[in-house]
């Protein structure tokens, strides 16, 4: 279907007329009775002497231009079939812990030990990527939180940003209210029925501004709804705290992040390994996605520039008229020229004029 974005733009189309109405003549501030160049004055009184066209007739290449011009500026587009764009979901951040103790080599995954970011990135990478109708987001959280990607339909640049993300980044700490708190600013101009925030750390809160619980109990205002995983191995079976002397899976406040769970509606989940994280990932992975507001995109196709052509083209055909008045277009439109390549219509034209003068 044909249609114009700005059609409201046609209401220009008097401003010419109206300018040259209000606007007074020109004055160019010279003498009146000064001429240096007589013999383009004669040229001109020539040329204006072989125009013999009304005058209405002369503006008609200038009204077509403006015409153009106006027709290109109001947008002309071709609409396509209207095209279903997937709206149900959720729009889901994932806050992820980049502090120092991220970095322990205790997480059991594919028969290799690897540390806890690591199995994060393996399994929420592809937890992110799957999300198909969801918008994901990600935060990085150490002494600070920052907003790592928005949120946004494109999940494999989020995951890209997963795969980026570096221990110690936003500081060795950890300041889950605040990460809560950043997320919640996030969430809160989105559908209630549809924030999700996923909060993954191995540690306790001990740094940042704002109190985890405070900030949950906001979260549960704004109808956020978290869901806290805590990761790391149980000390006792860590066989890596004898090679580094401690473990930090210690610090782990399961207590509180239980409470942030269910301040919010959320649910807690503890992850010991990589089998663990894994099946968690599955069962966030089958929460049912809220159905929101149905909605469709037609393609438009910008045809602005044909009448943008035609009117820069129309513009250079008067310009080559008036810049070479005896050019060969010219000759070949000019009625003497007619009349010499048709003889028997010169005959014709004379006995029309007889006619009209009896």
């Amino acid at each position: 279907m044909f249609e114009f974005a700005w059609p409201w733009i046609f209401v220009l189309l008097p401003l010419p007329w109206l300018m040259r109405w209000v606007l007074p003549a020109a004055d160019s501030g010279e003498a009146a009775l000064k001429v240096s160049f007589l013999s383009d004055l004669e040229e001109l009184a020539q040329r204006k002497a072989r125009n013999t066209m009304p005058v209405w007739r002369q503006k008609i290449p200038y009204l077509a231009i403006w015409l153009l011009l106006l027709t290109a500026a109001a947008r002309p587009q071709w609409l396509g079939e209207p095209l279903p764009i997937a709206a149900s979901g959720r729009d889901l951040l994932v806050a992820v812990d980049v502090s120092g103790s991220m970095d322990f080599p205790d997480m059991h995954w594919q028969n290799d030990d690897i540390s806890r970011l690591d199995l994060v990135k393996s399994l929420f990478g592809d937890f992110l990527e799957d999300r198909e109708g969801d918008r994901v987001g990600l935060i990085l959280f150490g002494s600070q939180a920052y907003l790592q990607a928005p949120l946004t339909f494109d999940r494999h640049t989020v995951r890209t940003w997963l795969d980026d993300a570096r221990i110690g980044v936003a500081g060795k700490n950890t300041a889950i209210g605040d990460a809560i708190g950043l997320a919640l600013k996030r969430l809160r101009q989105r559908p209630a029925q549809s924030r999700v925030l996923i909060l993954i750390t191995d540690g306790a809160n001990n740094g940042g501004q704002i109190d985890p619980l405070t900030a949950a109990r906001l979260a549960a205002e704004e109808g956020v709804r978290i869901y806290p995983i805590g990761i790391g191995a149980d000390p006792q079976a860590n066989s890596a705290n004898g090679m580094l002397g401690s473990n930090p899976g210690i610090d782990l406040d399961e207590p509180a992040l239980q409470a942030i769970a269910k301040a919010t509606g959320g649910q807690y989940f503890r992850a010991h390994d990589g089998q663990e994280l894994a099946a968690i990932k599955d069962t966030l992975d089958q929460l049912e996605p809220v159905a929101q507001q149905p909605t469709q995109a037609r393609p438009a196709q910008s045809l602005y520039c044909w009448p943008l052509a035609g009117a820069l083209l129309l513009s250079v055909l008067l310009v080559i008229r008036e810049l070479w008045p005896n050019n060969p277009l010219q000759r070949l439109l000019s009625k003497e020229h007619f009349l010499q390549q048709h003889p028997d219509w010169r005959s014709r034209l004379e006995r029309l004029r007889l006619r009209r003068r009896r």
